[in-house]
């Protein structure tokens, strides 16, 4: 950790802010609310924009970094741009061009983090969810390990600093991490975490071999339809963060992201509200006791949010593995 608590240390040396904006939106629409939030994100101190090539709004963001590189606001240096390997291109000769290709979309030279979406190897084209007659996706049969060695390559061609995953479980970051002539551990493990899913486990797998848990959905989830499970209770509701929210005269989503930063988790806090997003660097103005911090590990209780149905019956589904 940097002094101001700001940025966590990656097993390659490269430094990550603790706290990112997230930029998923529902399809309809992500492309306007990546044009407007972006540049309020990072005039209010986001230095850590999480894009990824399935949300198909890299373009809008990459026009929001260029306008405030250009007016000043930032130098290419002081962001941190992660983008992901959408699942339909992680055939070994695909993962350059995919990281290209949001390159081009995001008129960046290299960006800082490129990290696998899900394991989930699917049918290469222009669908992003190639399905059958019965409606399931397409699986593509791709040793994970050789999908690695091509990220490994584009991290030596200087098209990406870092490079990481998603959504895997431990046995899946295992076999990375086993590979015979591995060069690069993944740096990061960004998954769905919260105060109702914290991930204890796989967060303790993770510290031991030096990767860092990346939380998204950290204030519950937006409920997206087809995405979401509308059945779950709403995280921000919750009495437990209210009450801890009011001692401290915060927000339960400011509690909801404190609580990651303090495990050591780098925390993404995805914005479709100006309040909210300048709310969220309040982050840093506070500190939970021990007690409080208890108390939150006490809400744990396996709701996944983001549950990924569509994936299920894939060889490679990783949310059937308990960590």
């Amino acid at each position: 950790m940097d002094p101001k608590g700001q940025k966590v240390k990656l097993n390659d040396g490269h430094f990550i802010p603790v706290l990112g904006f997230g930029t998923y939106a529902p399809p309809e629409v992500a492309k306007r609310d990546a044009l407007e939030f972006t540049p309020f994100a990072i005039d209010v101190g986001f230095r850590h924009i999480d894009c990824a090539h399935a949300y198909q709004n890299e373009e809008q963001i990459g026009q929001a970094i260029r306008s405030k590189i250009a007016d000043g606001t930032v130098k290419r240096e002081d962001i941190f741009c992660t983008s992901k390997l959408w699942c339909t291109s992680f055939r070994p000769e695909l993962v350059q061009p995919a990281l290209e290709k949001s390159l081009k979309s995001l008129q960046l030279d290299y960006v800082d983090l490129y990290i696998m979406h899900y394991p989930l190897a699917l049918k290469p084209g222009e669908e992003l969810y190639p399905k059958d007659e019965n409606g399931k996706l397409i699986a593509d049969s791709v040793d994970l390990c050789r999908t690695w060695e091509a990220l490994e390559k584009c991290k030596d061609a200087g098209l990406a600093k870092s490079i990481g995953v998603s959504n895997f479980n431990h046995k899946q970051l295992e076999k990375i991490l086993n590979k015979p002539g591995l060069k690069y551990k993944p740096v990061c493990n960004q998954v769905e975490c919260h105060p109702y899913l914290n991930q204890r486990k796989l967060l303790d797998f993770c510290k031991s071999h030096d990767i860092v848990l990346v939380a998204y959905s950290a204030l519950g989830s937006q409920r997206v339809k087809g995405w979401v499970n509308p059945n779950h209770p709403v995280l921000l509701e919750d009495p437990v963060l209210s009450a801890i929210a009011q001692k401290h005269k915060k927000t339960a989503a400011l509690v909801a992201l404190r609580y990651q930063i303090q495990r050591g988790v780098v925390v993404l806090a995805k914005g479709n509200n100006k309040k909210w997003i300048k709310e969220n660097m309040q982050v840093f103005d506070f500190e939970l006791t021990p007690e409080d911090m208890k108390a939150i590990d006490g809400l744990d209780s396996n709701i996944r949010y983001c549950d990924f149905q569509l994936g299920i019956g894939h060889p490679e589904f990783p949310f059937s593995e308990e960590y």
